[in-house]
């Protein structure tokens, strides 16, 4: 993971809710084990209009400028369903740095933040708020996870948000470390333990 820095991104709005993973990224594009080349398959359903992926010009994502967006707005339950990571994938491959819904899939949000893909749960009535300034023109946010607030770049509009999040999940994100690079901190300590464990069960041990 690369830490989390302050940025501005724009925001593409999906007002539906329960968006589910197989939405994000159907089944029938998770065709390879390789980790690579999801981004292009995102939402396919909804962003393309045939199998040779001839683009849905109404769709938010082919149309300027949200095919450069960073941020995702959506509703209620946002990456419900099956569990698969692949839909994390997608979101970050193709861009995105920050979900904002109204609520989450709890394993989706888990696989968001162990891939460093930012979810923020925002207030029923933030969202109406951000949804109005998105539909007004297109929206730009700033992102500041230090000090837990998402706010409009657009001077005539003062919508700001604080957001809650787990302290040791912040302090992953900022410093781009994740649960396993956390534990190999550790190092020193954990050859200790298996050094002493081997001299005390050696039978647990293969060689």
């Amino acid at each position: 993971m690369k830490p989390f820095e302050v940025f501005t991104g724009i925001v593409a709005h999906l007002p539906n809710d329960n968006i589910d993973t197989d939405a994000i990224i159907p089944s029938r594009e998770i065709v390879s084990p390789e980790k690579t080349g999801f981004g292009e398959k995102l939402f396919s359903s909804w962003r393309y209009l045939d199998k040779n992926y001839a683009e849905n010009t109404e769709f938010i994502l082919n149309k300027e400028p949200y095919r450069d967006s960073s941020i995702l707005l959506s509703g209620y339950n946002f990456g419900c369903g099956s569990s698969r990571e692949m839909a994390v994938w997608a979101l970050a491959q193709f861009g995105f740095k920050v979900v904002v819904a109204k609520s989450f899939g709890e394993i989706f949000r888990n696989n968001c933040n162990k891939n460093g893909l930012l979810t923020i749960q925002i207030s029923d009535a933030a969202y109406l708020s951000l949804s109005e300034l998105c539909h007004k023109h297109p929206c730009q946010l700033k992102v500041n996870l230090a000090d837990q607030l998402i706010e409009a770049v657009d001077e005539t509009s003062e919508f700001k948000f604080h957001f809650d999040i787990d302290a040791t999940l912040k302090e992953y994100f900022l410093s781009g470390q994740d649960a396993i690079s956390k534990t190999l901190e550790h190092q020193l300590a954990i050859d200790e333990f298996c050094q002493a464990d081997r001299k005390n069960r050696p039978w647990m041990w293969q060689s």
